[in-house]
Parts: C-alpha cells; structure tokens; sequence
C-alpha cells in the first residue's frame, strides 16, 4: 500500500496553503486576537466556496467528491495557519446541516465529552442535535486558547444526541489528529527559523548541541504522527486513527513547549506565536478523543486480537 501523496493531493496542499496564507497570514491572526475571539463569517464563507467543507460530499450533491486522505492534508495545513472556529464540526456537517458545505452555517459540537462546547456563541446547529434544533444556552468559560472560546452547558448530549455525535468521532479525531500535526510541523520551522538567527556567545544558538537535539525531537515526533495520519486516513481502521490521535497530540504538545525551549523567554510573550500553538494543541487533545479514550481503544483491539488459550501463537 503506497502511502505517498499523489501528484494531485500535492497541490491540493499547495493550494491550500497558498489560500491560508494570503487569507489568513500572520497579520490576520493577530488581528484576530486583539478583536476578540469567535468566527469571522467572510472567512467561513470564503472557506466553504474554495471547497474546505464540502470536499468529502459527492460531486452530484455539489460537492468537491474526495476522500479521507484528501481531507486530512487540507486540515493539515488549517492546523499549520492556527486557523480558528469548529472546523472539523462544520466539515462532518457538511450534506447533513443545510448551509454548512457552503459555509454559511457555523456547527459545533460536544466533541469535548462533557458540558464544554467550543464557539456555541457563533454556532448556527450542533451537530448530533435533531435537525432543526436550536443550539443550547451556556455559560462563557475563560479559556486556555484566547481563539476558542468555550461555553458550559447544563449537560453534554443524551439519547438520540450522543449516538448520532459518536457516528462522527473517530472521523473527528482523525482530522483533529491532522491539525495538531500542522501545529507541529510549524513549530519545527518556527524553532529552527529563530535557532538559525538568535545569536549568543558570537554564533547562532542552532549551532548548540542541546538545541540540535530539541529540534531533532521535534522534527522526529511531528513526521511520526504525520505518518500515523495519513496512514490511518487510508485505511480508515479504528485502532490507527487511535493511534494516530495519540501520537498526534503529542508532537503538537511536546513540539510546542520544545519550541518554546528554542525561544527562551522570547517565546511566553504575547508578540511571539509559538505560546498559540501550545495553547491550541492543549484545546484539541481534549476534543473528539482524549488520550484516555484513545489508549482504552488501542487496548481493546490488542486485546481482542490476542489468539484464544492454548492456540497456536
């Protein structure tokens, strides 16, 4: 099985990245942050006509007519450019929520597990909620990323509700997988960018052995998890998008503070980007599949796929 992106899928990334960078560039981020948090509609759109929601759908239902695979190079880069608002709900939504292909529907969804959800503010449906329902009432939660925002309800989905979210959550943690990959991968640049022009004792701090070494392990943890994504992505298998989960939330995480390490006290300032990607990939490992969860997956199918007493090994 040939897990190498096609001619086609490169520039499906390449187009994309080349959209979020005019679009959505580092001046776009920090103007998100000084004018508060939620979901910038124009964007939404703009996102939905270039296809982002849409593209699993068939083409016969307007759609753009790819696959997992596709989708997850997209979110990939959406992760890379720390763009914010309830991907991920809005792209399962798709063909199920009317306007949400097109992107004039924002959904969210309890992807938290519990009474948390991101951006209600600004949803227009929950998905996992019976078509048509209004969205719930909450309460605003100060939260950890300043550009997800979080609001606490009464009590997280039931019944009906909480089967139809779980139809959704392995492809939910699959494509959050992809974006904490992006995160990781831009922090590998990010930290050996500023190693390569931060200077100390005459010679750039890239040239140390322990900031080698950090990078290093950055760079190792975020293609591992890149790997794990796109192969679970084709295969489609629940273990593997456990897997790729769990290795996922780790680069982003640990590649985040690493960075941070490379910066020095540069990096906890509010000017530098590297204290968004922590604060980013801390939001989504707790979305759609925690560690928890996802290490409780993996040990049922080990433990499913281990042969009877007394059979042959």
């Amino acid at each position: 099985m040939d897990f190498q992106p096609t001619r086609d899928q490169r520039d499906l990334r390449a187009g994309v990245r080349d959209l979020l960078a005019g679009r959505y560039g580092r001046e776009a981020l920090r103007a998100a942050l000084d004018g508060g948090a939620g979901v910038d509609r124009t964007l939404w759109r703009e996102l939905g006509e270039a296809g982002f929601f849409a593209l699993r759908l068939p083409e016969a239902d307007g759609g753009v007519g790819l696959g997992l695979p596709e989708a997850a190079l997209v979110f990939e880069e959406a992760g890379r450019a720390l763009l914010p608002g309830p991907l991920v709900a809005t792209h399962l939504a798709a063909g199920v929520v009317p306007g949400a292909a097109e992107g004039t529907a924002v959904v969210t969804a309890f992807d938290l597990g519990g009474p948390l959800v991101a951006y209600l503010a600004e949803a227009d449906a929950v998905l996992g909620l019976p078509a048509g329902a209004a969205p719930p009432e909450g309460t605003p939660v100060r939260p950890v990323d300043p550009l997800t925002p979080l609001h606490r309800v009464a009590a997280g989905p039931a019944g009906e509700a909480a089967a139809g979210l779980e139809a959704y959550r392995a492809e939910g943690a699959l494509l959050t997988a992809a974006l904490q990959v992006g995160s990781a991968l831009r922090t590998v640049e990010l930290a050996v960018e500023y190693a390569g022009r931060r200077e100390q004792f005459g010679q750039p701090i890239g040239a140390f052995q322990a900031v080698k070494h950090l990078c290093a392990g950055m760079l190792v943890r975020a293609e591992v998890a890149r790997t794990a994504v796109y192969a679970a992505a084709v295969t489609g298998g629940a273990g593997e998008t456990a897997a790729a989960k769990l290795l996922a939330d780790e680069a982003a995480v640990r590649g985040a503070r690493d960075c941070l390490q490379v910066y020095g006290g540069m990096g906890f300032t509010w000017e530098a980007d590297v204290h968004l990607h922590l604060k980013r990939a801390w939001a989504r490992a707790e979305q759609w599949r925690t560690a928890a969860q996802a290490e409780e997956l993996l040990a049922e199918e080990l433990l499913a796929a281990e042969p009877a007493d007394g059979a042959a090994s």
